[in-house]
């Protein structure tokens, strides 16, 4: 599936659902690879939040990303909006803290944009693929997500209410291009018995009958009815038969587990791809969904680890010798800690690193009990990084280009390497070069056993 990439800005205005402010937002057209984010027009200076679950910092009746004094609220329809139609880089800018509630839904947002002409991208949307089943259990919310392998997104939602007045819902999206019928127009809901505790607690001065489905879980008393006309500002307020407290009737019998997929969907997207598999959920909320998305995201990485172990064959000619090597990288002897290339694709690079006893080191490291250092290990899965990043960044052009080294983490060392072994140095992009930033999966293995294993990110620059 391409890409797509707005063709000019979008002007929206509106109230924010929480905090009842007047906020003016702008949808901007940006370069392929900036991906998604924030920036806060009335904050001086204020940095950009990326549309990122490391960045989520509340999920109280919405998802709010921060970094360090700018924050958005509610930023879930609009992300789903902008995700469901393959749009992965734009910059928003906005002159208040909370994206506007609008009609509840996706709709308004979704309407604006496709309104405003998309463009289809050169490149194609990189998912996550996920090959064997997944389960996360919220203990603390008892919500439960599964994951089954697919050939496209699909979600499913199972809602199902304390309440016994309140019947269970089940709503399911086929693929993401339904969204637009039968997900966006879906608005967000909550029940009666939690309105005046969210007034209380100044969390709904923008919502209304008009951007709200209130569903009604217990009796109204006439006093009760007074006291929430005034605050929704809404007169002679009555339960349908639907069971909600508005007149106008749902869009959908099952609009409020529709309405959940439609969060899952703009909280699943602060994943930054999208994803090749099938999600059940019951019982989900924001909370829950951040929880889950945080998790999937290392199950991902530690089975994409283990897929697909390369297996080196001696026998195969070299892809990359050490001629071509030392054309890309500066290191040279004795800090060159990679002896060819075996495979070498878009997203991924096969190299080896012999380990003898002529090492210099090794007569330190220990006497008498010869080691390959740990950290020379991650070095040498740096270069191999570096070898499949400036062969990406150099395409036939001939610049030169250099890789520095910005961090290291979730490191574990898991077997020793001693002389005579060969390790296979595997690196994978987790996500596209943008600016120059790198950020790999690296791990080297000794025959089919993993002896180390890294996050690493480095930064590209032109060599002057």
């Amino acid at each position: 599936m391409l890409k797509k990439m707005l063709s000019q800005p979008i002007c929206i205005k509106g109230v924010g659902l929480h905090t009842g402010q007047e906020v003016t937002l702008h949808i901007l057209p940006a370069e392929e690879g900036f991906g998604i984010k924030f920036r806060r027009t009335d904050i001086k200076d204020a940095e950009l939040i990326s549309a990122d679950v490391n960045h989520v910092v509340t999920t109280k009746r919405g998802t709010t990303l921060k970094v360090n004094n700018a924050s958005v609220a509610t930023v879930e329809h609009l992300l789903s909006a902008l995700f469901s139609l393959g749009i992965e880089d734009a910059l928003i800018e906005l002159d208040g803290g909370e994206i506007p509630i609008l009609d509840g839904s996706a709709k308004p947002f979704l309407d604006a944009i496709e309104k405003s002409g998309l463009l289809e991208s050169e490149s194609n949307k990189d998912p996550l693929v996920f090959e064997r089943p997944f389960t996360y259990l919220d203990e603390e919310t008892g919500s439960e997500y599964f994951v089954t392998p697919s050939d496209k997104m699909q979600l499913a939602c199972i809602l199902e209410f304390e309440n016994p007045l309140v019947p269970s819902q089940y709503a399911e999206l086929e693929d993401i291009s339904h969204f637009k019928d039968q997900i966006a127009p879906c608005r967000t809901f909550v029940f009666l018995s939690d309105i005046e505790n969210l007034f209380d607690q100044g969390l709904i001065k923008g919502g209304s009958i008009d951007n709200a489905i209130v569903i009604v879980d217990n009796e109204m008393s006439e006093e009760k009815k007074a006291s929430l006309s005034i605050k929704i500002n809404k007169p002679n307020i009555r339960a349908t038969k639907q069971g909600i407290l508005n007149t106008v009737d749902l869009q959908f019998n099952n609009e409020p587990a529709r309405h959940k997929i439609l969060d899952m969907v703009g909280d699943f997207s602060l994943l930054g791809r999208t994803i090749k598999g099938k999600i059940i959920a019951k019982r989900p909320g924001h909370t829950s969904n951040v929880k889950f998305i945080k998790a999937l995201k290392s199950f991902y990485q530690e089975t994409r680890k283990t897929r697909g172990i390369p297996k080196y064959d001696h026998t195969v000619p070299t892809f990359m010798d050490m001629e071509k090597i030392q054309s890309l990288l500066p290191h040279r002897y004795p800090f060159l800690m990679v002896d060819k290339v075996v495979e070498l694709k878009d997203n991924l690079i096969v190299a080896i690193k012999n380990v003898t006893i002529n090492e210099s080191f090794l007569l330190g490291h220990f006497p008498g009990n010869p080691v390959f250092p740990g950290v020379l290990q991650m070095e040498a899965m740096a270069q191999a990084g570096g070898i499949l990043a400036l062969t990406i960044m150099d395409q036939g052009r001939g610049e030169k280009w250099d890789t520095y080294f910005l961090k290291m983490e979730n490191v574990k060392f898991k077997s020793k390497v001693v002389p005579g072994d060969t390790l296979i140095l595997k690196l994978e992009l987790l996500e596209p070069i943008r600016r120059g930033i790198v950020h790999m999966q690296g791990t080297a293995y000794v025959g089919t056993k993993v002896v180390s294993e890294g996050e690493l990110t480095a930064q590209i620059l032109k060599r002057q």
